[in-house]
């Protein structure tokens, strides 16, 4: 349990029930259920007590590839299967998916407790349980072991968090949707600062707590997909340079992108961290003008997906599809274009400390220092002493400008 002496997970409830509620907000109104889903009782010891649910597609290949999915706060398995696009995509792609879902005996709001040790390391509680699932499936619908992959949201992003870091031996890939890094809480209080305002560390302290979570572990390490709405107010943009920092230091990679380009409908800000070998390690994608949730892109194209038809399901591009295809499970490697440059479009001019600027989402802050969203450059270090002028053009695309911007 959570929670292993009664009267202390009593005395937390309030905070439990207050976390889950910035996570996630109201509940979504009730809707028939689309996506079959069906359950699986007996998957394991279930340590951490969640549900388990398998959507099958029509048609599936011989030792298909699965994708772990996991719901945010006040959701379950039916809401997110119905609307994250994810079973649309694995009919294209041929893949099985899994739903774990959380239950209200364990948290009444059915966050998955990401912010409790006692579920977030390996061997342990819920983190354990999502791993017995993966192991059923495999022995049960001949899913392929050496492709596993994990996805969530919110605090199933912060859990899909935890089980790359805890079984980086289960998982070849993850994407963390809204969510934060691994071990950046373990109680509820911290849960707070990790959402918002974001928790500052070091790439090296952060890719430490990575290789804490299994000392034994030597590698390959999980490659893993970063997704954020840049105007998130309940899981901050930092969030998303925090994961970055975390997972290209694990990799041994710069926090510095290989190549930067847009994609999708509404022009995602798209970066990639290669590796020697080529292979895109980490990927950070800034979804432009979205709040808290999961982008969708209603339709029947191959690069659609979803529905807006419940809360936190956010219209603007098909997470899904894009996400399939970081793991290697679809080809979305159409729709990029070259980074823009700053002499693009009609130019905006801000002036402010280096902690405006990155509260404002034009810079982003790595081990302490600041750089200007889209061009890199380096702005000295993240405070409120050190100011620039930055200029933006086209929208989202900045570079320093001291005493140039017209």
């Amino acid at each position: 349990m959570p929670f292993p002496l009664p009267r202390l997970r009593a005395a937390l409830t309030v905070l439990v029930m207050t976390v889950a509620a910035v996570l996630s907000g109201p509940v979504p109104a009730a809707r028939a259920a689309g996506v079959a889903l069906t359950p699986v009782t007996a998957f394991g010891s279930n340590p951490g007590q969640l549900s388990m649910y398998v959507h099958r597609p029509a048609s599936l290949p011989a030792s298909p590839p699965v994708v772990v999915a996991l719901h945010g706060c006040t959701q379950s398995a039916q809401v997110y299967a119905d609307h994250s696009g994810l079973p649309q995509v694995a009919a294209r792609a041929g893949f099985l998916l899994v739903f774990a879902e959380q239950r209200a005996s364990n948290n009444l709001n059915k966050c998955f407790n990401w912010f409790q040790t006692s579920d977030s390391r390996r061997g342990q509680g819920e983190a354990a349980s999502i791993r017995q699932m993966v192991a059923h499936a495999v022995a049960s619908y001949g899913a392929d072991p050496r492709r596993v992959y994990v996805t969530g949201l919110s605090a199933g992003g912060a859990m899909t968090s935890v089980v790359l870091a805890a079984y980086p031996d289960v998982f070849a890939a993850g994407a963390v949707v809204a969510g934060v890094p691994y071990d950046c809480a373990r109680d509820v209080a911290s849960a707070y600062s990790c959402m918002n305002p974001g928790v500052d560390l070091s790439p090296a302290r952060w890719a430490q707590r990575v290789r804490d979570a299994y000392p034994a572990w030597t590698g390959p390490w999980p490659r893993v997909a970063v997704w954020q709405g840049d105007r998130d107010t309940t899981v901050v943009p930092r969030n998303a340079d925090e994961l970055r920092d975390q997972w290209t230091a694990v990799h041994g990679l710069s926090p510095l992108p290989t190549r930067t380009s847009v994609i999708g409908p509404d022009s995602t800000r798209h970066e990639e961290y290669a590796a020697a070998d080529g292979t895109v390690a980490v990927e950070v994608n800034r979804v432009p003008a979205i709040g808290h949730g999961t982008p969708v892109d209603p339709g029947t194209g191959p690069a659609q997906c979803g529905s807006t038809a419940a809360a936190y399901f956010l219209d603007s591009i098909c997470s899904s599809h894009w996400i399939a295809g970081f793991f290697g499970l679809t080809d979305s490697g159409g729709g990029q274009t070259p980074p823009p440059g700053p002499g693009d479009g009609t130019a905006s001019c801000w002036t402010g400390s280096n902690h405006h600027h990155v509260q404002a989402g034009r810079a982003t802050t790595s081990g302490g220092s600041t750089w200007a969203k889209g061009s890199l450059q380096g702005m000295g270090l993240y405070n409120t002493f050190v100011t620039h002028t930055l200029k933006e053009s086209p929208a989202g695309y900045f570079a320093v400008a001291d005493g140039a911007c017209p």
